[in-house]
C-alpha cells in the first residue's frame, strides 16, 4: 500500500483572485514582506497496490482525467511508501519524474 500527496495549482499564467485577496489581507494585518500569493489544493490519496509502478500510473491518471483541469493548473505528487519514505515524485510543469525502482 502506498500513499499519494497531490498538489494542484493554477498555472502561473492563470490569474489567481483568492490568492490576490489573501496577499491584499495579508498586507492589511502588516504583513508587508510576504506577497505573491498562489492558492491551491492537497489531495491525499491511500493507493492499494504492491507495485510502485502501477500506483504511480494510476495516481497519474487520477489526476489528469479528473483532479487537476489541464488548461488552467498543474498537478504534482509524491509517492510514499508504509514508513513514510518518498518513492516517485512527478511535476507535470517541468515533466520531471523520479522513481526509486521500489517494488513495494
Amino acid at each position: 500500500m502506498f500513499k499519494a500527496i497531490i498538489k494542484v495549482t493554477l498555472k502561473e499564467k492563470i490569474l489567481d483572485p483568492q490568492g490576490k485577496a489573501i496577499e491584499h489581507s495579508l498586507h492589511n494585518l502588516g504583513f508587508h514582506s510576504l506577497g505573491s500569493v498562489r492558492t491551491g489544493k492537497n489531495i491525499e490519496i491511500t493507493v492499494d497496490e504492491r507495485e510502485l509502478a502501477t500506483a504511480e500510473e494510476l495516481i497519474r491518471s487520477a489526476c489528469t482525467k479528473l483532479l487537476a483541469n489541464q488548461v488552467t493548473e498543474d498537478y504534482e505528487y509524491q509517492i510514499f511508501d508504509g514508513n513514510g519514505s518518498a518513492l516517485a515524485s512527478f511535476n507535470s510543469r517541468r515533466g520531471v519524474e523520479s522513481i526509486s525502482g521500489h517494488a513495494g
